[in-house]
């Protein structure tokens, strides 16, 4: 009886080599590598469905990744500015979700996230196995400084990323802040509408309108979120 044969994985040694030497982001020295958060980026932890969404409304993000390893089902990991996630819960309360409890968080400083194979284009030995723990929805750019393109606040803002020259983009990128309005946004439709089709309530009055977006949720979570209008 034949016995199939697993596409070969990407050796750890390598893996590690390529996120240490080419882009300068500290790694662990566990068994599968995992990168270490808070030194160069931190990373928006929420789950994928609802990261997927945020990604059809969001056209400019930093690297994006999507962690299997979890119990609780994949989650999408978005890298952001390093100390995001100490400013976090203060952004949520001012876009006025702080009191939802989204299952939207952050890793920051001495938190890991379990690390990609690297993408396609990067030189190597890097096939990926069909059982990877993580993996590029949107890998980083080769050719420049990663952390110039990764969500931030403040002066230059949202003007990052691909098509816009190297020397344009240092010290500019996405806007933070709608970028965690959006997250916040979609984190909450996804879960009324998984608890939405756990019950199959409706919104009734509605019609078809997602019941995120109705009077009764926003009576029942007691705000109005000023990130709808962002």
């Amino acid at each position: 009886m034949p016995v199939a044969i697993p596409r070969s994985r990407p050796p750890l040694a390598a893996v590690r080599r390529w996120y240490e030497d080419e882009l300068r982001w500290p790694t662990t020295g566990t068994e599968p590598v995992e990168l270490l958060t808070g030194v160069r980026f931190d990373a928006l932890d929420l789950p994928a469905d609802a990261g997927l969404a945020v990604l059809g409304r969001v056209g400019r993000t930093g690297p994006v990744a999507i962690d299997r390893s979890g119990a609780a089902g994949p989650r999408m990991l978005m890298l952001v500015a390093a100390g995001t996630a100490e400013k976090l819960a203060e952004l949520l309360e001012w876009l006025e979700w702080g009191s939802l409890g989204l299952d939207l968080t952050a890793r920051g400083a001495g938190d890991r996230m379990p690390a990609p194979s690297p993408p396609p284009h990067a030189p190597g030995p890097y096939g990926a196995g069909p059982r990877e723990a993580a993996g590029w929805v949107r890998p980083p750019e080769p050719g420049y400084e990663v952390e110039a393109g990764l969500p931030t606040t403040g002066t230059g803002a949202g003007r990052g990323g691909r098509g816009v020259p190297l020397a344009d983009r240092q010290g500019r990128a996405p806007d933070l802040v709608r970028l965690v309005s959006a997250a916040a946004t979609e984190c909450h439709r996804a879960r009324l509408l998984r608890s939405r089709g756990a019950r199959r309530q409706t919104d009734r009055g509605y019609g078809d309108q997602p019941f995120a977006f109705s009077n009764a949720s926003r009576i029942s979570a007691g705000t109005r979120p000023r990130s709808l209008t962002l």
